[in-house]
């Protein structure tokens, strides 16, 4: 296993170096500029288009802005990405510590940069208010205790002083406010906080989105009960999860199993994918670790991801914008390389990825259910359905493994069932390229589509009508 890791390692040290050090300097994804040369045996005829968070009317895509609050990224450093990814919404954390260093002294500096700075771009802002606060004898890191808060009357009154604060000067801008962030074990505790929270936000701003944020089904019971006997159930709209899973198409039984539950105490009750992403490398702690992920397999991923969510309906923010400098280690969840300085080195294929999903997929492609398809493929084959201006659209990939590194597709005969096209072209989403799709090789008869020889992998491709797909204007990506 050893030596497994170490031959993942040192592959992707090579397929994604940057070329150049100082400021000014070009740098460049060798493993994108391989992407780029990939594709099926089809005949290309464009690249498709993207489009800037200005240009979107409407979406449920997010993209993680996070950790700002404890300086492990620099909101400066990427805000031009972020409109430019073409997402409808950035997660924020407001960080009490680094807003109230004295008690009873706010400086919002900082996050008002970052909340009318998303705002400018296009993107809407939802902000995740948390950690604790030193000066209040509670702790400003992941996994922090709320114990020290909500059984203490000085410091439950500074956190709801604070949330106030927040809340009265951001409302203009910010409408949807999660309650913490991952307090795994705290179920006791965190109803509490829900309970005081949610109901002052509502009072301040009363048609406010409350999202209660991931934790464990044992929580989530708690915390429901608790809402219960309040009579308060309707102070909640969102029920946050984080499905890291090595496999992202493995997740929905459990996500299935926890609408249940919420629909048995409100009908009213939303799930919303809240924070989730896939590592560009091996890393040795937090999620999804001790796996070999490169940036091959990141974009994979993070589209697979993408694609299970909106077709299920549910709103999904991608995790992260760019690389944290965690205390431990400098994290490669980013959809933009950083280094230890902080500073932007490249996109990574996941960007460009995320982009081309993020562009193409707003509110008027309305989701229709997963769709029953037939292929001679051995592999599991999942084929996702949409409608874009009465017309349909189909994802298709291989969802019963890991998302890998090779670039290769199968080809294989498929039939997808209650779909049929009249000019439909072929798209790759990691690359964007839009490629033609032979008459001989395709037929739709019967209310189903017949496809042969279709290159089909271990990645979301899409199928659309030629007329509905907007190809760049200018130069490739």
């Amino acid at each position: 296993m050893r030596n497994v890791t170490l031959a993942a390692v040192l592959g992707l040290s090579i397929c994604s170096v940057a070329i150049g050090a100082e400021k000014g300097r070009t740098y460049r994804s060798i493993t994108w500029e391989k992407l780029k040369s990939s594709g099926p045996e089809l005949k290309q005829i464009g690249w498709l288009a993207t489009r800037h968070a200005k240009e979107i009317q409407s979406s449920d895509w997010s993209v993680g802005c996070e950790t700002l609050d404890r300086d492990q990224a620099r909101f400066s450093v990427y805000k031009e990405y972020v409109g430019e990814l073409g997402a409808k919404r950035g997660r924020l954390q407001s960080g009490w510590a680094k807003c109230e260093k004295e008690k009873g002294v706010y400086d919002f500096a900082w996050l008002d940069e970052c909340v009318y700075g998303l705002n400018e771009q296009g993107v809407k802002p939802w902000m995740c208010l948390c950690y604790g606060n030193p000066i209040y004898r509670s702790t400003i890191q992941l996994g922090s205790s709320l114990a020290p808060i909500v059984n203490s009357d000085e410091a439950l009154a500074a956190w709801l002083k604070y949330v106030e604060v927040t809340v009265t000067r951001y409302k203009d801008v910010v409408h949807e406010w999660e309650i913490w962030n991952e307090p795994f074990g705290q179920g006791k505790d965190y109803a509490v906080m829900v309970l005081a929270t949610a109901e002052l936000i509502k009072k301040l701003q009363p048609q406010a989105v409350i999202l209660v944020t991931a934790i464990t089904n044992a929580d989530r019971t708690v915390v429901l009960d608790a809402l219960k006997a309040a009579g308060k159930r309707d102070l909640v709209e969102y029920w946050v999860y984080h499905p890291y899973a090595q496999n992202p198409d493995t997740s929905y039984a459990a996500v299935e199993k926890m609408k249940q539950e919420l629909a048995a105490y409100s009908p009213k009750y939303k799930v919303y994918q809240g924070e989730v992403g896939c590592p560009s490398i091996l890393e040795w702690t937090h999620a999804l670790s001790f796996y070999p992920w490169t940036e091959y397999s990141q974009a994979k991923w993070d589209l697979r991801r993408m694609a299970g969510d909106r077709v299920r309906g549910i709103p999904c923010s991608v995790f992260t914008i760019i690389d944290l400098k965690y205390p431990d280690m400098l994290q490669s969840f980013g959809l933009i390389r950083s280094n230890l300085l902080l500073q932007f080195i490249y996109k990574r294929p996941a960007f460009y990825a995320v982009q081309h999903m993020m562009g193409f997929f707003d509110d008027a492609v309305k989701p229709v259910g997963l769709l029953e398809c037939e292929s001679g493929s051995p592999r599991e084959l999942t084929a996702a359905g949409f409608d874009k201006a009465g017309t349909p659209v189909a994802l298709l990939w291989y969802s019963d493994q890991i998302p890998g590194d090779d670039l290769a597709w199968d080809k294989v005969e498929v039939t997808v069932k209650g779909v049929t096209f009249k000019d439909p072209v072929y798209v790759e989403l990691i690359t964007g390229k839009v490629y033609e799709l032979d008459k001989s090789a395709w037929k739709s008869a019967d209310g189903n589509t017949t496809l042969r020889q279709l290159p089909v992998w271990d990645s979301p491709t899409m199928l659309a009508e030629r007329d509905q797909v907007a190809l760049r204007k200018d130069v490739a990506p």
